[in-house]
């Protein structure tokens, strides 16, 4: 990110810690960091950013763990609209046998388009789970004091192959955790659930206090499954406001406040506006513009007109820098 946007941010973070007083060539009112402009106008030139950092950082010694989070999360939202600004339309040669399942049904022009309005739609979906792959772990063991902890690196050791390590979403001293936003009722495969179980009993043989931490409360079968393996190691359960509560009081007030506006409020609105029955949905795209419709609201995204077909998209060099590398 440039200057202008990292002033941006600092300004952001002025306004949410209630320091206005001390930064008067800030202005006094910016654009909400979760907006419907393009993400690449929240810049705020002018500005001397690293002058206003170092301030910032004087005024509150947690403000620096506050911006690379927050600055985490901006370049993974810039990322992510970059690749629904580029992300190629895919050919019909990539999807073509799969038009088999509903060839006949509709005509072959419109199965044609529905295939391939299908794969790229996805494309960009399976590119934002990568994305918050990267980013929802990390930035939350950021908040709170730990770091999350590659199965390479990991002192957490499996009890049945002892030269291979566990992957940790957050490790913080002597305690180990996993964090998840739901506990779904479908089992992801006995294999998978498997390796889910034993995690707890691989941190207890190897030193380390497991913490399933579960933000989402909806009570199911497999959430008292994982609870009761997590108990029986020795290790604690957070679920619902007890994760959260236990979240902030680990992060402090400066990032209990992070936590809140820019983690647990978005995933609070959405779970509660999960709809019963699905809007009407409506794609269109030119070589300039895609639309979204849902039910009555429209969105726009700006289409990079010399996208072609098997290309990645183009983005900065340091666009998958992961926090705290």
């Amino acid at each position: 990110m440039n200057d202008e946007a990292c002033a941006y941010l600092v300004g952001v973070i002025v306004h949410d810690l209630g320091l206005h007083g001390l930064f008067p060539e800030l202005p006094e009112t910016i654009p909400e960091f979760f907006c419907s402009s393009p993400l690449s106008r929240l810049e705020l030139p002018g500005v001397p950013f690293l002058e206003v950092f170092e301030r910032l950082v004087d005024a509150d010694a947690n403000s620096d763990i506050y911006f690379a989070c927050l600055a985490a999360l901006h370049k993974a939202r810039l990322k992510y609209e970059r690749i629904l600004e580029t992300q190629p339309v895919p050919t019909i040669d990539q999807v073509g046998p799969r038009g088999l399942l509903q060839f006949g049904g509709m005509e072959a022009r419109a199965l044609a388009s529905f295939l391939l309005w299908r794969k790229w739609i996805f494309d960009i979906d399976n590119r934002a789970g990568q994305e918050t792959g990267y980013l929802f772990e990390p930035i939350i063991a950021a908040a709170v004091g730990g770091v999350p902890v590659s199965a390479a690196k990991s002192p957490v050791k499996r009890r049945n192959a002892p030269t291979k390590g566990r992957q940790i979403d957050c490790l913080r001293e002597k305690w180990a955790y996993e964090i998840k936003i739901r506990v779904t009722i479908a089992a992801s495969g006995q294999g998978r659930w498997r390796e889910e179980l034993g995690f707890p009993e691989d941190c207890r043989s190897s030193g380390y206090t497991p913490v399933l931490v579960v933000l989402d409360p909806t009570p199911n079968a497999k959430l008292d499954e994982l609870s009761a393996a997590f108990r029986q190691a020795g290790g604690e359960v957070h679920v619902g406001g007890d994760a959260w509560a236990h979240l902030a009081a680990l992060a402090g007030p400066t990032m209990a406040r992070f936590l809140a506006k820019y983690v647990h409020d978005p995933l609070a609105e959405l779970l509660h506006e999960e709809p019963v029955e699905l809007p009407d949905l409506l794609l269109s795209m030119d070589l300039g513009r895609l639309t979204v419709g849902v039910g009555d609201e429209r969105f726009f995204v700006a289409r990079a007109p010399d996208t072609r077909a098997g290309e990645e998209p183009r983005l900065p060099d340091d666009v998958d820098d992961q926090l705290g590398a």
